[in-house]
């Protein structure tokens, strides 16, 4: 048997391109049907879970799919705004809880998403270190979102301008660190978590400035009549929100008018979530209310058709590739008949001449196998995550 082992690494050695073509050509018919399931099964489980853990959502009218990605995975375009007196009228109902969430800017590459403490409650999530939302501007970190940056609870991480050609109504915004969160293996871990007011500031529909009432002040005064003092251009406007400055920052306009991209929305129970359902059937209605999970099911149901015929292709090419194979092999043994002749006269009998050959188809057939298990354990650890920000990107 040694001698035979022999023979098979000497003959695979010498014709290292054949058989690393016939290795590949085994590894890929069996990796690629395999690989593809694994994926999609567990990007499945894992795109649904956050959205069967999540009942209701409600957002304004328009793509039920990108109101669900980025009020779940906070990815895709941002929706349609609607107003926060949604959120109240949600309340007023008394059949659940709601949970607003404003997804629109970013730090950075990471989403800025104004919620309430109620959203970390809710999704379990849990401080590493610092403490939660306190004070206006303060931010919580996502894990990854922090060890990416490079920051944690004291330091500071600024808001992005969604339109850097464009800053008249948008408000970078220098945020303190008050917090780091656990890894939760969720989009959690990448978000920049802030009060909803906090969104608004960075929105523009809140500054601070300096105090024109104080003599200090007077170069910023373009003119005063009676109480009301009307700045000028010189004014100077905070882009951080301290201690000192806290009382300088006022809101403009109805708060009931602010924007919102999604509400989350806990019924209490079934019959609740169905009363809740059937308040926005109105055809006057400009705000949706969704399941999530349907709305997931959907994309993944398309997902699978898609992969079912990728794998009918995969099949009919691998039938191919093996049929090719054959031909190699019944090829090589026609071009092989002087060596297999020189065996035979040295002493080599028959079998042990066919159990030699044998071997060597199977020798490339164990190691193809092999270098699939491999790609699949791989793709099994690392294809969802990438699926996902496919997905998701």
């Amino acid at each position: 048997m040694r001698d035979i082992f022999f023979m098979v690494v000497q003959y695979l050695s010498f014709h290292k391109v054949k058989t690393t073509i016939l290795v590949l050509s085994v590894s890929l018919i069996l990796y690629l049907p395999t690989g593809l399931r694994v994926v999609v099964e567990q990007s499945a489980e894992s795109l649904t879970s956050r959205a069967e853990a999540t009942p209701l959502i409600v957002g304004a009218k328009g793509s039920p799919l990108e109101l669900v990605l980025n009020s779940l995975y906070f990815d895709s375009e941002v929706p349609e705004v609607l107003s926060y007196a949604e959120f109240t009228r949600i309340s007023r109902f008394d059949l659940a809880q709601a949970i607003p969430l404003h997804s629109r800017y970013k730090a950075g590459q990471f989403p800025i998403i104004g919620t309430t403490l109620d959203y970390f409650n809710y999704r379990h999530l849990a401080l590493s270190e610092g403490k939660a939302l306190s004070f206006l501007g303060d931010c919580v970190l996502g894990e990854k979102a922090a060890r990416k940056m490079g920051v944690g609870a004291g330091d500071y991480v600024m808001s992005s301008p969604e339109n850097v050609f464009n800053l008249a109504g948008e408000y970078p915004l220098k945020m303190r660190v008050s917090g780091v969160l656990k890894a939760s293996g969720s989009p959690d871990d990448e978000a920049v978590f802030v009060d909803i007011k906090t969104a608004w500031v960075i929105e523009g529909l809140a500054h601070g400035h300096q105090d024109l009432s104080k003599p200090e002040a007077a170069s910023g005064v373009l003119k005063q009549e009676g109480n009301v003092v009307v700045g000028n251009a010189s004014v100077k406007q905070f882009n951080e929100i301290t201690p000192e400055n806290m009382d300088a920052f006022h809101f403009h306009g109805d708060p009931a008018a602010f924007p919102l991209t999604a509400i989350i929305v806990i019924p209490r129970d079934e019959k609740s979530s169905t009363l809740l359902r059937g308040k926005y059937l109105g055809d006057e209605e400009k705000v949706q209310i969704l399941k999530p999970v349907e709305v997931m099911s959907e994309l993944l149901e398309t997902i699978i058709s898609v992969r079912s015929y990728i794998i009918v292709a995969m099949i009919v090419v691998g039938i191919s590739t093996l049929a090719t194979m054959v031909l190699v092999f019944l090829l090589s043994m026609r071009i092989r008949q002087r060596e297999i002749q020189t065996m035979h006269k040295i002493g080599g009998s028959r079998g042990r001449i066919s159990a030699i050959l044998a071997s060597e188809i199977l020798a490339v057939l164990v190691i193809g196998i092999l270098i699939s298990l491999v790609l699949t354990l791989l793709t099994a650890q690392f294809g969802p995550a990438i699926l996902e920000g496919i997905l998701l990107g």
